[in-house]
């Protein structure tokens, strides 16, 4: 009777890890990129807000790992990057906080991508704090809007770009 517990614990377990292994074969990035320009003279403490669509290159992805989107399963921020390109010598301590959303392409279904609070950064790189949230079918689409709610601790005597990097992981089903 040990031996069917012990022989039943060990099947259990191998198939659990047998699962996470296919998952993890089938897990990929799609990496994106775009930049945005806050603009000098905005107001301190005051909210302010940018948008943009962004073109999706999760097809090319997808295919490249061998996988379409009617297959992706589970898509989550993992990583979102922002990095001042211009002025090079500009640091982020202009910033208080700032919130990101994603949005279909119309602005419907719009949800928090990433966000980061307090900022006290003398760096020219931050990174946001990722929200849990399955972005499946703003990654399957052609396109997506990003929407940042900005504000800032200091007036801006010039443009700002910054570079927003993410990355997101992607599950998909084998068949």
């Amino acid at each position: 009777m040990k031996t069917k517990k012990y022989l039943a614990v060990a099947i259990f377990g191998l198939l659990a890890l047998s699962c996470s292994t296919i998952d993890n074969l089938f897990t990929f990035s799609v990496d994106n990129e775009t930049s945005v320009t806050i603009p000098a003279g905005f107001p301190v403490n005051l909210p302010f807000e940018l948008s943009k669509e962004i073109p999706s290159n999760s097809s090319t992805v997808f295919e490249n790992n061998k996988t379409k989107a009617e297959l992706v399963k589970d898509v989550r921020l993992k990583e979102m990057k922002l990095t001042i390109t211009d002025p090079t010598d500009k640091s982020f301590s202009f910033l208080k906080s700032i919130h990101m959303y994603i949005s279909a392409s119309d602005g419907s279904d719009e949800i928090e991508l990433a966000f980061l609070d307090d900022i006290n950064s003398t760096s020219n790189t931050i990174n946001l704090t990722c929200t849990p949230e399955k972005l499946d079918k703003y990654i399957k689409a052609s396109s997506f809007k990003l929407r940042a709610k900005v504000v800032t601790k200091e007036t801006i005597t010039q443009n700002v770009t910054i570079k927003a990097s993410m990355k997101f992981q992607v599950t998909a089903d084998p068949f």
